[in-house]
């Protein structure tokens, strides 16, 4: 809730600078959207995506549970395993 209203805070004050910028005499619009891009979008769009990195990974792992085969769970079966290597018998 805290950095949505960080955002739309940010977010509001470069649009004013923009707007500031393109209603100066020596401004531009040009300039006025290089300014919101690059002191608004930008940042928030890098500040976003790191701070969402958790939730995309722990979206991950769930996902990777979830189509997990049954044939990857552990062995509950009780039994012993069969020896791996079948054992090498001498030539007479």
């Amino acid at each position: 809730m805290v950095l949505l209203l960080t955002v739309v805070g940010w977010l509001y004050v470069t649009l004013m600078m923009a707007v500031a910028e393109a209603n100066h005499p020596q401004g531009s619009l040009l300039g006025a959207m290089f300014t919101f891009l690059l002191y608004g979008v930008g940042p928030v769009a890098l500040i976003i995506y790191l701070m969402g990195r958790s939730a995309r990974r722990a979206a991950r792992r769930k996902r990777e549970q979830m189509e997990a085969p049954a044939s990857a769970q552990p062995d509950t079966g009780g039994e012993t395993p069969a020896d791996a290597v079948a054992p090498v018998r001498k030539e007479p």
